[in-house]
């Protein structure tokens, strides 16, 4: 890796999103994700190179640290943030097909619960690793995961839920998105589930946290 893509990854990594952001206070000063990801681009390194190179591992880092209780949610905010100021950079590229997404990936908080940063982190995360991202937001109704899905047919879904009064939800939107098609891909997440839960309304896959969420929508897990 070049040592533009390198600094790039490090930014990331540590949450340093531009010039003017004072965090982290040893970077204070130092251009960010977002100058670093322009000049990248502006030096000729490909978008592909830039997302596959900095971006994918930086996030797989900081995935993996939250998952080892290295860091926690306001760190990986933080380093969402600086990726999203890079994939600002990229996204003509995505639309214009120059840069392929590995899919895409359908999010959404189930009816009835209103919580979002377990779904707000997941979603980061997984745009992060490469994926497109539809973000539905809270409390989404069955009939939204439906409608979204039948607008993106290749997609897989994920559904989030922080209650144990608002995970049983989850059951109705599984049993929908199976019955217009069958072949479709859903994942569950949220703090009171369990791989077991997920088996028995239908659904194909648990993550415990966004990092487990990025290695089964590779196939690692």
């Amino acid at each position: 890796m070049n040592d533009l893509l390198t600094q790039l990854s490090d930014c990331v990594e540590q949450g340093k999103v531009n010039l003017a952001a004072a965090f982290p206070p040893q970077m204070k000063g130092l251009p960010g994700a977002d100058e670093l990801t322009k000049q990248a681009l502006e030096e000729g390194v490909s978008p592909v190179e830039i997302l596959n190179n900095a971006l994918v591992p930086a996030m797989d880092k900081v995935g993996q640290k939250f998952s080892d209780h290295k860091i926690f949610v306001p760190q990986m905010l933080i380093s969402a943030k600086a990726m999203n100021a890079a994939m600002e950079h990229l996204k003509p590229f995505f639309k214009s097909g120059e840069v392929k997404r590995k899919g895409t990936f359908i999010i959404g908080t189930v009816f009835g619960d209103l919580h979002d940063i377990g779904k707000n982190l997941a979603a980061m995360m997984i745009e992060g690793s490469g994926w497109e991202v539809i973000d539905l937001g809270i409390d989404v109704k069955v009939e939204r995961f439906v409608e979204t899905l039948a607008a993106h047919p290749d997609a897989v879904v994920g559904i989030s839920a922080l209650l144990t009064t608002t995970m049983g939800n989850m059951a109705p939107v599984v049993k929908a998105i199976k019955a217009q098609s069958p072949n479709t891909k859903v994942i569950l997440g949220g703090a009171p589930l369990s791989a077991d839960f997920a088996t028995s309304i239908g659904a194909d896959g648990y993550a415990k946290d966004p990092q487990e969420g990025v290695k089964w929508l590779d196939g690692e897990c």
